[in-house]
């Protein structure tokens, strides 16, 4: 996902207080963190400490490279021998795509705090630390301290903003070099969206945090002596996480093997119309009967649907479930399911037994495993540079239930097309990038059956350098002559163009209606997305092409699957649906990427992608017609998946979403 450099202004370094010139440090220590993304180790954290007076003052030195992207961070803080701070600075990059500057300084019971765009002195609040983010791992050891010696109060205030909470989880035994190893697994919320999910010796030492970076990626930051564990740790926090949130709405999901729901209308979404509801059963998980009123059998839950309008199941062709957060939150908005394009394995198959297994809350999971090549700028921890490598890869994902096989940037062309035959003897369908020295046109002749982003189809076109595409142009038409003919499988992912290249001045509401009902973490990263008013001009054009193009190929015929690279979530699915109509679709016509053209696309049309007997019972209830309006996808009052049924309103309170509409006063 692009997003744009946040700006960083002036010098914060004089704002720490200095240590006197007579004093000598008495001791100095260090520890190493390893950092990884996508399970592959990427950089790494060093910390130095030193003592003198009482005081102790970490140095920190955080960095790693990111798909070719150094990512580097400097921090310092200091401690009183109670372990309360007394000074902050950070400066760096926490993504690819965000940075920070900020300093804490803190005298008797005032603090003077600095960010990249603002400055203020506050009272010191009680139970506050200095922490920014989830980065570095050494200021979040300090924090754990910090609470266990305040004997753990409910609420952490934080400096420059903000507030978090602790709470102990359990403890795990695990094994490292053939000993076992007992560690305090703990939770913390408020630096996130979510929980991290954190682990710490018996000495209170932190051993591993399971976090999200400023880029809404999977991150872990691991002691060095304790990487092996890292799996063990991945699938634990996946476990943990989905059953958490299984406890929080057994009360609110009926699990009556039969359920009924009287009136309204429901849609047709293959003819592309509505039709009047009278009884619609649903038994062990399936729509058992569509039509004419049934007498029920006593006890049995009915749902009325009186002047509402009953919908399939939507799904998202361009997941990446990051977090066990994004499971309520996709259910909430209807999403019953999702294609996950690419994580780690350990998580992902974890989250999705948790899921299929009742232990979990979350859409159905069809996972595409993610092949990349060696290099630079190479992704995860599966990788394969030879045609043998490539073969066990794609193997290794069949044997562990994968659906797909999703290719990356860095795979050489040569190994595309052995990728591709050895997904298709096994029965698996290929998507993913065009890779570095090939174009669509090759990587479909190689076997590419799928292919995310639609600006790797624009690359054989006529574009300026911003996209806008020229529609009289004859390379644009054999273009798109060129997918009709193969039946390429297009993934626009068009709203998270939009959202990388909206004008930052904007009010983010305009084009999220729901934007003030997420986390507030989540509320400050999506304010931080977008261009200069100038250069988010430019792009606009290039925007309107986009939907264009999506309503020409879809009137050719060229499946359109409509999918949305993480952005709000749940609610970008949505999202992605009213770009398209903007283009040109209609709302049937939208409607149908997300429902039944996903299902026929992964060989699931026959139980699943539209109401009918015999079929999964995915489903969702709106206030409104989605056929005339299809903004009402928006308003969810009632969610099925798999027969049980949800509350949406309890599934966004159990991820932190707000349930008030309007725009809080500044």
């Amino acid at each position: 996902m692009t997003k744009n450099t946040l700006s960083i202004i002036c010098s914060l370094l004089s704002l720490l207080p200095c240590v006197a010139q007579q004093s000598t440090p008495v001791s100095s220590d260090s520890g190493v963190f390893i950092l990884h993304k996508f399970q592959q180790a990427i950089g790494r954290e060093v910390y130095h400490l030193t003592k003198s007076n009482g005081i102790t003052q970490y140095d920190v030195d955080f960095r790693f490279v990111d798909r070719g992207s150094p990512v580097p961070l400097t921090a310092s803080i200091r401690v009183n021998a109670g372990g309360e701070p007394m000074s902050f600075l950070m400066k760096g990059k926490t993504s690819r795509f965000s940075q920070v500057h900020d300093s804490v300084s803190i005298t008797g019971q005032q603090a003077f705090v600095r960010t990249a765009d603002t400055s203020f002195r506050q009272a010191l609040l009680p139970n506050t630390f200095t922490i920014e983010g989830y980065s570095p791992a050494t200021v979040q050891q300090l924090l754990l301290k910090y609470w266990m010696r305040k004997k753990q109060p409910a609420t952490i205030h934080t400096l420059p903003a903000g507030s978090l909470q602790i709470r102990r989880e359990g403890i795990d035994t695990l094994t490292v070099n053939g000993k076992d190893v007992i560690l305090n697994r703990l939770g913390i919320r408020g630096l996130i969206w979510g929980s991290e999910m954190v682990w710490t010796d018996q000495q209170g030492d932190l051993v591993c945090i399971l976090t999200i970076d400023a880029e809404g990626d999977k991150t872990e930051m691991v002691r060095e002596a304790y990487v092996s564990l890292l799996p063990s740790f991945i699938a634990l926090g996946a476990q943990y996480g989905m059953a958490a949130f299984a406890a929080s709405v057994q009360g609110n999901k009926r699990s009556a093997q039969m359920l009924a729901i009287k009136g309204g209308q429901l849609i047709d979404v293959e003819k592309g119309i509505v039709v009047p509801n009278d009884m619609l059963l649903i038994k062990d998980g399936k729509i058992a009967h569509i039509g004419k009123h049934q007498t029920l059998p006593p006890n049995i839950r009915v749902v009325d649907a009186g002047g509402k309008t009953i919908v399939p199941g939507l799904w998202d062709m361009h997941a990446h479930f990051q977090q066990t957060e994004w499971g309520p939150a996709y259910l909430a908005a209807g999403v019953t399911t999702v294609r996950d394009c690419g994580n780690e394995l350990d998580f992902i198959t974890a989250t999705k037994k948790a899921i299929d297994s009742g232990k979990g809350v979350g859409p159905r999971i069809l996972m595409a495993g993610i092949i990349d090549g060696k290099g630079p700028i190479a992704l995860g921890i599966i990788q394969a540079d030879t045609p043998s490598a490539a073969i066990k890869a794609v193997n290794h994902y069949k044997s562990l239930g994968f659906d797909q096989i999703k290719i990356y940037s860095s795979v050489k062309p040569a190994i595309v097309k052995v990728i591709c035959d050895e997904a298709h003897r096994l029965g698996l369908t290929v998507t993913g990038h065009v890779p570095r020295g090939m174009n669509l046109r090759a990587a479909v002749d190689s076997g590419m059956d799928m292919v995310n982003h639609l600006p790797f189809l624009i690359d054989l076109m006529k574009a300026d350098k911003y996209r806008n595409v020229d529609f009289n142009d004859a390379a644009t038409q054999a273009a798109i002559d060129f997918v009709i003919q193969h039946r390429t499988v297009i993934d626009p992912t068009i709203g998270v163009y939009t959202l990388a290249t909206r004008n930052i001045k904007e009010d983010v509401s305009r084009m999220e209606p729901a934007f003030y009902t997420l986390p507030l973490t989540l509320q400050i990263q999506f304010k931080s997305m977008g261009l200069d008013p100038a250069t988010a001009a430019l792009y606009k054009p290039a925007l309107k092409s986009m939907g264009i193009l999506v309503n020409k190929l879809y009137k050719a015929g060229v499946p359109i699957v409509a999918g949305t690279d993480m952005g709000f979530p749940g609610y970008s699915v949505a999202r992605e649906l009213e770009l398209y109509v903007e283009g040109g679709l209609t709302a049937a016509e939208a409607l149908k990427t997300a429902t039944i053209i996903p299902a026929q696309v992964m060989g699931r049309s026959t139980v699943s992608g539209s109401i009918a007997a015999g079929k999964q019972a995915d489903l969702f209830i709106v206030d409104g017609n989605p056929l005339t309006n299809i903004s009402d996808l928006r308003n969810v009052e009632v969610v099925i998946k798999d027969g049980q049924l949800y509350d949406p309103q309890v599934l966004h309170r159990l991820v932190e979403f707000s349930s008030k509409k309007a725009k809080p006063k500044n």
